[in-house]
């Protein structure tokens, strides 16, 4: 395994003795213990920038389950190491910010960085993973984690809520995600990514690509809570502020960014792959953004405000992947989608981890986030104000800020998109500059209401639950170091545009380039009077704060929407139903009569065998080696038809055992003839042990009454008339269809040789097939010990006790 490996797996490793250092760590934070592992891997994928940098991949594998072609490999470009460096930098620093924000004394610090671990390593799985099947494991172990990590305050039931209705609704992607990989297996034969890409023209024209793609945009919408499947992110806020910061700003709201980036080299040459994502992408940031002014929780302004930024990113994704229909061009006029958005991917994790750093520091420092109750704290948390400054106007596109430049670039993408040609883009395409410019707007509202209601105005302690101060110094290097990248992005791009985007580039479009190129990505602040994304800026700067001084006079319209035509009371409601439904079903079903459980068991046997048997034409009847039928061998099965009917219609228990004890000793019979006298003698010796124990229940036993005797019953008759057919059919199948060499030659030449004995079922027994042996003596162990405790117990009368009570 190499280094790239234990990179990976060290977050899972160190969550197993987070317990052990908890119990250890009396007088120091849990924290402290944890902060180095991200810093160490922040610093470690920091080393491989340069040769990303160079256009140099850097891979490694090891074999997992080689003949389902699963292999744990790991492949870092450009794409897996800007991940790799936001989900270990942002780590740590939210690592850093979870220690003075988390009481060492009131939380289960032990229970919550296990699951923080368990999620950062999960993220770097996603991201670094080529094989499509570890791929999905990480996928859905971040799923499980996040879910453990929202409702980590479980005493709460909206922390119960959140974590529930986000397990269900990634996990649907995830389960989508799970049959778009089986059918890129089927289409190409393998689950690594790159060797899928390089049949991308395979694939394009192959039946299978729209289903297959449309599972894919399902396991990536829903895990970047696209509309309409973003409903479980405002929810998710109910986590505390450091999971917010890590998950819901950072890392894995950017995993089905990853995975429409990942993929974009295959699909994206596919109008229908730009019309989805780009159409959905710009519907989530309108929609993420109009719902976030009304919002008057600092969290829930947050959390659609994150809705509407990864819209804003998945459409730049969308409109990029149309690029590659045109040749290169050293302008990079087609380019400038994918190009503004992996930098607004960057940007997004610096202004927002450090806006929710701050919602952390005001709640824990006021005790509330209702921004009617806040305000004025500008006065009494200066450092605070200034961060929080910094990245609600750096959202807000507001230059000189690193927002500002990107959104600049979305603008310069959604005006693009109407001048390509292509998929009637010079008549439907109009609408996305439009609702880009509109959503701009009331992010520049919701950006304007975070800042000015919270830090501005008249401070107001009567309504606060504590004396506001500023936080501990501790509680601030976090924020500070992410506001530090807002400013110093927003005036030297080219810091991320060199290292960051370009290589991040070449990951997302390498059709574009050519043996030893490079994209050379420039970004500036001034374009210059004729520039539209100009005054598209001043318009949203205007208008924005218009509607901002006004907001009273038209904030109305949102109570005129019905609750009733909400995604999240169809999504409530979805989950009353299912769950009433699924409850009358199993209610029908679920008697409590084990002859009913058995009987559906049995039908459907018989059901899903004798179809298979039809459907595959699988009955086959071959009378070759087969020995004669011998008299005798006739009688004793008449007597084994005999004795079975008479159990069934014997009028006394005691005709009953007699009849059973004839079918036990004929069946040994039967060894007799067929020359295994070692089984002969234990079918004996179970019988006639068997019949002696139904002889003494029987003393003990009432007269067997008239409605107890076994009454013939046509479904019965027909299930079990089924089960015979079936089972017969099935053997004489078995017996006339030879795929290989029976195992029975292989006990015959290696019975003395291997195992040095002369008796091939005692060897069998003991030494082929030990283990069965062995765990079956343990079962019979385990069993006579509960019988021995519930005797024991019997015995002295605290049995009846606890009956009585």
């Amino acid at each position: 395994m190499s280094l790239l490996h234990i990179a990976i797996l060290s977050p899972l490793l160190l969550a197993i003795f987070v317990p052990v250092i908890y119990k250890i760590s009396k007088f120091l934070h849990l924290g402290w213990f944890v902060l180095p592992l991200p810093v160490i891997l922040f610093t470690y994928f920091f080393s491989f920038l340069g040769d990303i940098k160079n256009g140099q991949a850097v891979t490694s594998s090891v074999e997992w389950i080689s003949f389902l072609d699963i292999s744990f490999d790991i492949y870092i470009d450009g794409l897996g190491l800007l991940f790799a460096l936001l989900i270990s930098g942002i780590g740590a620093l939210v690592v850093l910010y979870s220690i003075y924000y988390l009481d060492k004394y009131k939380e289960h610090l032990n229970t919550f960085y296990v699951y923080l671990l368990l999620f950062m390593g999960a993220m770097l799985g996603v991201v670094l993973s080529d094989n499509l099947i570890v791929l999905y494991a990480f996928w859905e172990l971040t799923s499980f984690s996040s879910f453990l990590l929202i409702g980590y305050w479980n005493e709460r039931e909206k922390s119960r809520y959140g974590a529930q209705k986000s397990m269900l609704i990634t996990v649907f992607g995830g389960l989508s995600l799970l049959g778009a990989i089986i059918l890129l297996y089927v289409m190409t034969g393998t689950f690594s990514i790159r060797e899928i890409i390089a049949q991308s023209d395979f694939i394009v024209s192959h039946e299978l690509l729209l289903p297959t793609m449309i599972l894919i945009l399902l396991g990536a919408f829903t895990k970047s809570a696209q509309f309409p499947f973003h409903i479980w992110l405002p929810d998710a806020m109910e986590a505390p502020t450091p999971v917010s910061a890590y998950l819901h700003s950072a890392t894995m709201v950017k995993a089905g960014i990853y995975l429409v980036a990942r993929f974009t080299p295959l699909f994206g040459i596919t109008g229908e792959w730009f019309w989805i994502v780009t159409i959905v992408g710009i519907i989530t940031l309108f929609w993420g953004s109009f719902n976030a002014v009304k919002q008057t929780d600092l969290k829930g302004i947050l959390a659609f405000s994150t809705v509407s930024q990864l819209g804003m990113i998945m459409s730049m994704l969308g409109a990029g992947a149309a690029s590659v229909h045109f040749d290169f061009l050293d302008e990079n006029i087609y380019t400038v989608a994918t190009a503004a958005a992996v930098f607004h991917l960057v940007n997004h994790a610096t202004f927002k981890g450090s806006l929710f750093m701050v919602v952390g520091i005001v709640d824990h420092e006021t005790g509330t986030r209702d921004i009617r109750r806040l305000g004025g704290l500008m006065t009494v948390m200066p450092i605070t104000a200034t961060i929080a400054f910094l990245g609600a106007f750096s959202m807000a596109g507001i230059p000189p800020f690193n927002g500002f430049l990107s959104k600049e670039m979305f603008f310069t993408s959604m005006l693009r998109i109407t001048e390509m040609g292509i998929f009637n883009l010079e008549t439907w395409g109009l609408l996305f500059p439009i609702l880009a410019w509109v959503a701009s707007i009331f992010t520049f509202i919701y950006s304007m209401i975070l800042f000015f209601k919270t830090f501005t105005g008249k401070l107001d302690p009567e309504k606060l639950e504590k004396k506001p101060h500023e936080a501990p110094l501790g509680m601030l290097i976090p924020p500070v170091i992410l506001a530090s990248l807002v400013v110093i992005f927003g005036f030297f791009p080219d810091l991320v545009s060199t290292n960051i985007i370009e290589p991040a580039m070449a990951s997302i479009l390498p059709d574009l380039l050519g043996d030893g190129e490079k994209f050379d990505i420039h970004i500036y602040h001034w374009h210059g009077l004729k520039s539209f994304e100009l005054y598209m800026t001043i318009g949203v700067i205007v208008v924005g704060t218009l509607l901002y001084r006004s907001l009273r006079k038209w904030d109305g319209i949102y109570n005129r929407l019905p609750k009733q035509v909400t995604w999240n009371y169809f999504y409530d409601r979805g989950v009353e139903l299912s769950q009433l439904g699924a409850y009358n079903f199993t209610k029908s079903y679920m008697t409590g009569s084990i002859r009913s459980y058995l009987a559906y068991m049995l039908i459907f046997f018989v059901a899903i065998l004798l179809w298979t048997i039809g459907y595959k034409d699988a009955f086959a009847l071959s009378m070759e080696k087969t020995s004669p039928i011998r008299v005798y061998e006739v009688i004793l099965a008449l007597v084994l038809v005999a004795g079975s009917i008479t159990i069934l219609a014997a009028k006394s228990r005691l005709t009953s055992i007699i009849a059973l004890g004839a079918v036990g000793y004929t069946v040994s019979l039967f060894f007799v003839v067929f020359r295994a006298p070692d089984l002969a003698l234990t079918q004996l010796v179970i019988e006639t042990v068997s019949v002696a124990l139904f002889l003494v229940c029987f003393y003990h036993l009432p007269k067997l009454k008239r409605e107890e005797r076994v009454r013939f019953k046509l479904n019965n008759a027909l299930i079990s008339l089924g089960v015979g057919v079936t089972v017969t059919l099935i053997a004489m199948s078995a017996h006339s269809t030879k795929l290989f060499k029976p195992i029975s030659e292989y006990y015959v030449e290696n019975t003395y040789e291997l195992a040095h004995g002369k008796n091939m079922v005692n060897v069998i027994l003991v030494d082929f097939r030990g283990f069965d042996t062995l765990f079956e003596i343990c079962v019979l162990g385990i069993a006579s010990l509960g019988i021995y405790g519930m005797i024991k117990l019997r015995l002295s009368g605290k049995g009846e006790q606890n009956e009585k009570q």
